[in-house]
Parts: structure tokens; sequence; C-alpha cells
């Protein structure tokens, strides 16, 4: 039973030591490559299948080229969580694309904002508010031809 936890204990610090060390695809068991941040079982198997049947990679076009499941974006993560090819970080990596501006809401405008139309007369005119004597336009006749 001692002996378990001892072999559970230093599994999860070794890959606990994965997860921030720099992994090269071409050195790497799969345990290794699972470590990496954005790997899993599925693409470390295809990795270690590919570099069985072909060899070394020589490059990270190489790796992306041999390799199903790893294409330019996939490549870009998987640099930056630390995976190398010949200890070589992925060359001229673009950066994370910086997020996209959100477009400011449509605010309704509110009662402060929008003027109250002015009362006709004392009576009508809510408290506190100016009453305004018709403008000329509003109580011109019009003439007769």
């Amino acid at each position: 039973m001692f002996k378990k936890l001892v072999v559970a204990l230093a599994t999860l610090v070794a890959s606990i030591g994965f997860a921030f060390a720099q992994v090269d695809v071409n050195k790497a068991d799969q345990a290794a490559l699972d470590g990496v941040k954005g790997i899993g079982p599925s693409i470390s198997k295809k990795i270690i299948d590919e570099r069985k049947k072909g060899g070394d990679f020589k490059d990270w076009p190489d790796l992306e080229k041999r390799v199903k499941g790893i294409g330019a974006k996939n490549a870009v993560k998987f640099s930056k969580a630390g995976l190398t090819v010949n200890n070589q970080p992925l060359p001229n990596a673009p950066a994370a694309p910086a997020a996209k501006a959100k477009t400011p809401a449509v605010v309704a405008p509110t009662a402060a904002a929008v003027p109250a139309p002015a009362a006709k007369d004392a009576k009508t005119a809510a408290p506190g508010t100016a009453v305004t004597a018709p403008s000329a336009a509003a109580t011109a006749v019009p003439a007769k031809k």
C-alpha cells in the first residue's frame, strides 16, 4: 500500500514538472507529450507512431506535415506550452490573438437625458417644471387667400 502511494506521488510530481518544462518531440515518451497543454493521448500516440515510422522530425513544418491533427494553429499552441522540435520552439510564432473588442451596447436614453415636453398651462405641468408660452408658430392662424 505504501509503495503504491509513493509511486502515485512520484507520478504526480513528474507530471507537474513536465507541464512547466520544455518537451522535445523527438525525445519525449507518451507521458511527457501528454504533459504538454493541449496534447492528449490521441495526438501523443500519433506523434510517437509517426516518429517510429519516419524517424525524428527535422523541424516544425515536418511535424505539421507528418502528424495529422497538428496544423499551424496547434503548432503555435503547443510551442507556447513548451513543445520543441530539436530543442527549438516554433520560429516566428505569432503572438496570441488579441481579444476582440466588444462593441458598446446601445443604451436607451434615460429620463434625465430626454427633456420632458413643455406643459401648456400650470394645471398640466409636473411639479418643479417651468411652464412655457406657446411658440408663435403654434399659435399662428393661416392667412386666407
